[in-house]
């Protein structure tokens, strides 16, 4: 069987689970290449390796604390290795994914919860991609996963909600600031779906999943399948044009 390739390369963060994984291996699928990180369960990571050389194609998995900056620059250094590896110098996309739940209300949460979340999705989302725009080609994409919560408001979600808004406005200055190099920037908002997240909330409590269901014009929670395609595709020259948008994939929630 002839298998599709495009020489492109993409570094994803966050992808040995959940809506990372499924954004590996949809853009192995559409012959895309990838280093991608884990934070801490190495098995997993591996796993997702081996499932895109099933596909046909090459993923690297790098170990990342998306919240330690302080780790960025040897991560980089590892980064231009795997590349050499996948006989390359850059790499074509980029997709910030990585990310931790968050679920109290504004009156309990604490100030290192807050920190937390900050370092992780803002700080960390900011400075890694300081880091590694040396490394992307002219041309190339960047995705920032996002959150249906800077639209749809839950109480409990605020400290999250808020750091994924500044994420939203953060991508629009990326588009802006890169546009001279052609590299365009978006940001992809997923509803709420059934992965491992939050402790598996949506796919494991039937209760949370109905209540989403119900306020979804398509009629269900989302599934990682909902999504992979979706970021795989506007990685693509398909949607070339497509540049500082924000992009809500949710089924329609809460319309």
């Amino acid at each position: 069987m002839t298998r599709q390739t495009t020489g492109k390369i993409a570094l994803v963060t966050g992808g040995s689970r959940g809506l990372g994984r499924n954004i590996v291996l949809n853009l192995a699928r559409r012959g895309v290449d990838a280093i991608f990180t884990y934070h801490a369960d190495r098995a997993a990571a591996e796993q997702v390796a081996a499932l895109a050389a099933e596909a046909g194609r090459r993923a690297v998995a790098l170990q990342l604390d998306a919240g330690d900056t302080a780790g960025f620059g040897d991560f980089v250094q590892d980064a231009r290795q795997a590349l050499a590896g996948l006989g390359a110098q850059r790499f074509d996309y980029l997709v910030n994914n990585a990310g931790t739940s968050h679920h109290d209300s504004i009156e309990n949460t604490t100030e290192d919860a807050f920190d937390a979340l900050y370092r992780v999705h803002l700080k960390g989302v900011f400075f890694l991609t300081q880091k590694l725009l040396p490394l992307i080609n002219d041309g190339g994409r960047i995705v920032n996963i996002s959150s249906g919560l800077t639209r749809v408001i839950m109480p409990g979600r605020a400290p999250y909600g808020t750091m994924k808004g500044a994420v939203e406005i953060l991508t629009r200055y990326m588009a802006k600031e890169l546009g001279p190099r052609r590299i365009a920037v978006n940001v992809v908002a997923p509803g709420a779906i059934e992965t491992d997240f939050s402790g598996g909330l949506v796919r494991d409590n039937p209760e949370f999943n109905k209540r989403v269901a119900d306020m979804t014009a398509l009629g269900r929670a989302g599934l990682p399948d909902d999504i992979g395609p979706m970021v795989a595709s506007l990685l693509s020259e398909d949607h070339r044009w497509v540049n500082g948008q924000r992009i809500e994939v949710s089924g329609g929630m809460s319309i």
